[in-house]
């Protein structure tokens, strides 16, 4: 496309451009092969080329709380995620013992105004103003931001959905639990059912042979195809949360097959390696010293008998996969945009919620005894079984230390470790009138877009998305009112007129933002 000649619908003027948000759930900083990974990730490598790339992106330190962020522009406390309502109902989800320093009471928070573990009043998710400009809005993957009709997607802003609702669930859908008189163990109440909607209805029975990351890859594609032949001539924005990799660990075989033995070596080598790369391809500064790896509550890689090493490694394994099924089902949908024509007018984002998820759950109170217990039942943690729908592991805090390295620590850990992500942006082909909207620079310049495949350094947050695409759609927040009722203002800014090259940075140099 020339991107000299403005991009115009049938009306003759300027098409208005699409959205697609990608976001995966608990992946780390360098496991995308773009941001200096081994694990195989073409379709999101070809968009990093075609894009920009972020080293200095931060979400919330865990799910929810960023999820409420990227569709509010707001502070998560504000929007009524204050913590995973999952953490703030129960305690001792949130450390490994109880005399552990760590440890601390949520029961000050239930009941409390911004803790509510849903999307409150108080803000307009950014979809219901799309949807109100004329834009078709689709979701399809991981919601986490209300578990009732009312709280649905579609009640803020989706007129298409496939959501699933809690934090977390089986990817194969596997629950034998159910069908069983056994109670469900308490850590898997609100998180381990695999409970979808879709437009509002909750759905009964998922598809045959489903698998998470390919049912939601599906949908949205399906959604699209939709669109396309019944000549829906609207702009569409299209949200695509998946749910991996959270655990359980679990990915289809032809995947995991691809990276047996590339771990072998452990966490600590693995670490170094990815350090090693991302100092060569400039995502991190050559004299940049790793934070040692925290892992007290479990063993060294030396220290581990080699059955336990073989487990380790294969759950390391199962995670690659994940992240590869991820990247396949990227590429699913982007390469039926580009099919269609439609890609060349679409903004298309992609990060993770927060950072790689290293907690060591065998440790933790809530799970010993009664879900150990269930999982011994019901599940089979063999070595060759790992990774089916009947397997259920995590990988804990050393292979995390090596996805946020240099960072310190990981997911639930308001540290770099926890917050900072990977994030990668590919404008629209299209951008003449979007610089022309910023006259020129400071230097009397007109502004030239970041080149494809570049990376830059600049501070933003999830905050940032809801204002870039609003201001890209040409559509203005209401605050201080939403169809008369009080709404907060955003707290992002837009990232247009620094993608666009009109600004040095997306923030003010003493700009400052706080995590609790």
């Amino acid at each position: 496309m020339d991107a000299s000649k403005p991009s115009l619908g049938t009306d003759g003027a300027p098409k208005r451009p699409n959205f697609l948000l990608i976001v995966a759930d608990d992946l780390g900083f360098s496991d995308l092969s773009c941001f200096g990974g081994e694990i195989r990730t073409p379709n999101l490598d070809r968009l990093a080329e075609e894009g920009v790339r972020f080293t200095d992106f931060h979400a919330a330190a865990a799910c929810s709380p960023s999820r409420a962020m990227i569709m509010t522009g707001t502070d998560h406390h504000i929007a009524g995620l204050g913590n995973l309502i999952e953490w703030t109902n129960r305690a001792g989800q949130n450390a490994p013992d109880r005399e552990n320093k760590h440890h601390f009471s949520t029961a000050p928070q239930r009941g409390m105004p911004g803790y509510e573990g849903y999307l409150n009043e108080r803000v307009v998710a950014f979809p219901e103003l799309l949807r109100d400009a004329g834009y078709l809005t689709l979701m399809s993957g991981k919601w986490h931001l209300g578990l009732t009709p009312d709280k649905s997607p579609k009640a803020r802003g989706f007129e298409r959905s496939f959501a699933h609702l809690p934090a977390c669930s089986n990817h194969y859908a596997y629950e034998p639990q159910l069908e069983k008189p056994d109670r469900t163990p308490d850590f898997m109440t609100m998180s381990f059912i695999a409970l979808h909607s879709e437009d509002g209805e909750y759905v009964k029975k998922l598809p045959e042979g489903w698998y998470s990351s390919d049912g939601y890859g599906d949908k949205m594609l399906g959604y699209l195809k939709d669109r396309y032949e019944q000549k829906d001539g609207r702009p569409f924005f299209a949200y695509y949360p998946f749910t991996a990799p959270h655990w359980p660990l679990q990915a289809p075989q032809e995947y995991i097959e691809h990276y047996k033995g590339v771990y072998d070596d452990g966490p600590d080598a693995l670490r170094l390696r990815r350090l090693r790369r991302l100092k060569e391809m400039g995502l991190v500064g050559e004299d940049v010293e790793a934070h040692p790896v925290v892992a007290d509550e479990v063993k060294a890689w030396d220290d581990m008998r080699p059955d336990e090493k073989a487990k380790s490694c294969r759950a390391m394994e199962v995670f690659a996969a994940m992240v590869e099924c991820i990247d396949v089902n990227v590429g699913k949908v982007v390469d039926y945009l580009r099919d269609t024509g439609e890609l060349d007018n679409t903004f298309v984002c992609f990060l993770s919620d927060n950072g790689a998820e290293g907690a060591a759950y065998e440790a933790y109170p809530i799970v010993q005894g009664q879900m150990m217990q269930h999982l011994q039942k019901y599940y089979d943690n063999s070595l060759e079984n790992l990774g089916r729908g009947d397997s259920f592991i995590w990988y804990g805090p050393r292979w995390a230390q090596a996805a946020t390295a240099p960072s310190r620590l990981y997911k639930a850990f308001t540290t770099e470790g926890g917050v900072r992500v990977p994030f990668l942006a590919k404008l629209p082909a299209d951008l003449s009138t979007h610089t022309s909207a910023f006259g020129t620079t400071t230097d009397n310049s007109t502004p030239t877009p970041h080149k494809p495949g570049s990376i830059t350094h600049a501070f933003a947050t999830v905050m940032d998305l809801a204002p870039t695409i609003l201001s890209m759609a040409n559509i203005t927040h209401p605050a201080p009112t939403y169809h008369d009722r009080a709404i907060v203002p955003m707290r992002g800014l837009s990232m247009l007129p620094f993608l666009v090259g009109a600004a040095p940075a997306v923030h003010p140099a003493d700009h400052i933002t706080g995590w609790e």
